[in-house]
């Protein structure tokens, strides 16, 4: 009777494993990580809202708690259906869904949501949801690019067949993002750089673009390094205030815009604790939770700096998380990134096909980038750039958006682990016919 409860007991436990390999196949490391991911989402976001959440809804402390879980259970279900879908399909939609990303981009950029004289979303009608086309447009770009990468590999190293025809995708998507978010523009176009430099097209060509990029950069630098040392006469500063406002007003915004990323710059290069102006207080207040958290943390909910630090749940929410989990807990988000990023490293270098190959690698690129560029912001490594933290940041389109890259990149892992099995099994009767024929 022993022995046969034993078994009993283990039975169920095995058919819940085999379901479970059976319906999430893929890389189980990266399942894991994601999974790992989504709960120190939970931790941090309700940590971050809770004060936020007591004030807005007289008392209901779990409102964005809730709110953060149905965004989870929709992510994973995003994943799930996405990993389910053979790969290739996504090569035959990739067209369809980069020709659909310029107008909604350039429908975003006259009428889309202005917020800080930037327009960024769309409000889809049915769901009164707010969606970033940005997000969608950078999906769109990989999914196009590795089909192109993949393609043209045969004249790749020719400049008007080979590299032409993958640099203006990237070009016209960039073109239309950076003016309500350069940030996202430039961060896009690094991780295209990377990808294309993994996919032969020429050194030479490279450069060239790169080196058309520094011009604009150089000049918002030199722009904010001329405003800083005109500030000393505040008569001048403020006509030239009085000037660029009226322009603004003519021009549509764009002034305005572009007087941010001066801001910006010079903010990061001369700002301090003394400033007054509201990114400088954030990156102070992120400065302050950083100081506060030390090696070890303050403790899981033990918080002070959300309640001063604007986006606290979002854009900065990685310095919520090395206040209460400390300097350590930061290292560790940081490896776990890393290792996302090596896990789909494997997958391109198993990958026999190529489309698959410049998809997953596409795809991680631009999140490890993306993860990088928010820490390094909380941390004031880099200017602010209002990018989220993938997978941790409180929901929306853009959490979405990153459950949706994930599970095409575990897509294209579940294809390669389908093949390995029939490649070992093809070997040895390869090497019988060719002693046959011997």
């Amino acid at each position: 009777m022993s022995v046969t409860s034993e078994i009993s007991n283990t039975i169920p436990s095995t058919d819940w494993r085999n379901n479970l390999d059976r319906h999430t196949r893929g890389d189980k490391v990266i399942w894991a990580l994601v999974v790992l991911l989504t709960l120190v989402s939970l931790l941090a976001v309700y940590s971050a809202t809770g004060s936020l959440a007591y004030k807005n809804y007289k008392g209901n402390t779990e409102i964005y708690l809730f709110k953060q879980v149905v965004f989870i259970l929709l992510g994973f279900g995003v994943v799930y259906f996405a990993h389910r879908v053979n790969y290739t399909v996504y090569s035959k939609v990739a067209q369809v869904l980069f020709m659909l990303s310029i107008p909604l981009l350039i429908y975003t950029l006259f009428f889309g949501a202005k917020i800080n004289e930037g327009s960024r979303w769309i409000k889809l009608p049915i769901i009164n949801m707010t969606m970033q086309t940005s997000d969608l447009a950078k999906l769109a770009l990989f999914m196009y690019l590795a089909r192109l990468l993949s393609r043209k590999q045969q004249v790749i190293k020719n400049f008007k067949k080979g590299f032409l025809p993958v640099i203006m995708p990237i070009g016209i998507t960039c073109l239309f993002i950076a003016p309500a978010n350069l940030s996202t523009a430039l961060l896009l176009g690094a991780s295209c750089m990377i990808l294309l430099f993994i996919g032969r097209v020429d050194t030479r060509h490279l450069l060239m673009v790169i080196g058309l990029a520094l011009i604009p950069i150089s000049m918002l630098i030199i722009a904010a390094v001329a405003r800083h040392s005109s500030e000393a006469n505040a008569t001048e500063t403020a006509v030239v205030t009085e000037h660029v406002e009226g322009a603004a007003k003519k021009s549509g915004g764009i002034l305005v815009r572009v007087s941010t990323w001066v801001g910006r710059v010079e903010n990061f290069i001369y700002g301090g604790k003394e400033a007054d102006n509201d990114e400088m207080y954030q990156v102070n207040q992120a400065k302050i939770a950083i100081s506060k958290g030390g090696f070890l943390g303050v403790g899981p909910g033990n918080s002070t700096t959300r309640d001063y630090l604007p986006q606290a749940y979002n854009d900065f929410i990685f310095a919520i998380i090395i206040e209460e989990y400390g300097i350590l807990g930061g290292a560790f988000l940081v490896f776990v990134y890393l290792v996302f990023l090596y896990r789909c490293i494997r997958i391109f270098k198993k990958c026999p096909f190529a489309f698959g190959a410049f998809l997953a690698l596409g795809l991680s690129f631009t999140l490890a980038i993306q993860a990088l560029a928010n820490m390094a912001v909380t941390v004031n490594l880099f200017p602010v750039t209002g990018v989220t933290l993938p997978l941790v940041s409180m929901g929306g389109s853009s959490f979405l958006f990153t459950c949706l890259a994930i599970g095409i990149i575990l897509s294209v892992s579940r294809n390669v682990e389908s093949l390995e099995p029939a490649t070992v099994a093809i070997e040895p009767v390869v090497e019988e016919n060719k002693e046959e024929s011997e």
